[in-house]
């Protein structure tokens, strides 16, 4: 009797039956949204909820955590950075699984997973620079040129970004007396 056992065993042996969760939860990252079968689906879900709320810690031990998983740094930050934050007043429910039509194959029953909520739309261009046209130089028409980058806003510079000002600032605020 399998009594306490969670997860679906998906026919697989469970090193292969890892790889294949991980493989799905780095591709949804990547994606938004993946197709695959129902169980699949619903065992993937159930990885991908928990690496979201690893990403609304923050800690570096949780994207140590989440590197196990997704393998890569680029992931990881996307993770932390674009897809948790969407999700700081939601208590769970991250992911969803929406039911297909049966594969055509083997009949199947295929699913869609994604994330729940979309990600923030990028703000309008006001209307004035929308009506203008880009002039034309002495060598062809010119591109408009690219929106000045915020100056609080700094992109990240490797895996842990931050995160060693953030130990230095705790290791000096401490407050050990001596």
């Amino acid at each position: 009797m399998r009594h306490a056992k969670r997860n679906q065993r998906l026919s697989k042996p469970s090193d292969a039956r890892a790889a294949l969760l991980d493989g799905l939860v780095r591709s949804l990252v990547i994606h938004g949204q993946i197709q695959t079968t129902l169980a699949r689906a619903k065992e993937a879900s159930r990885l991908a909820d928990r690496l979201v709320t690893m990403g609304k810690d923050g800690s570096i031990h949780a994207r140590r955590r989440a590197f196990r998983v997704l393998q890569d740094r680029d992931l990881v930050g996307q993770l932390f950075a674009d897809i948790a934050p969407r999700f700081g007043d939601v208590p769970g429910g991250y992911t969803r699984v929406l039911r297909l039509s049966l594969r055509r194959g083997d009949g199947a029953q295929k699913a869609l997973l994604a994330f729940s909520r979309l990600p923030a739309a990028q703000p309008a261009a006001p209307a004035a620079a929308k009506a203008e046209k880009p002039s034309k130089g002495p060598s062809g028409p010119q591109k408009p040129s690219a929106p000045a980058e915020e100056p609080g806003k700094d992109k990240p510079k490797s895996f842990f970004e931050g995160l060693r000002d953030r130990w230095t600032k705790k290791k000096k605020g401490s407050g050990a007396v001596s």
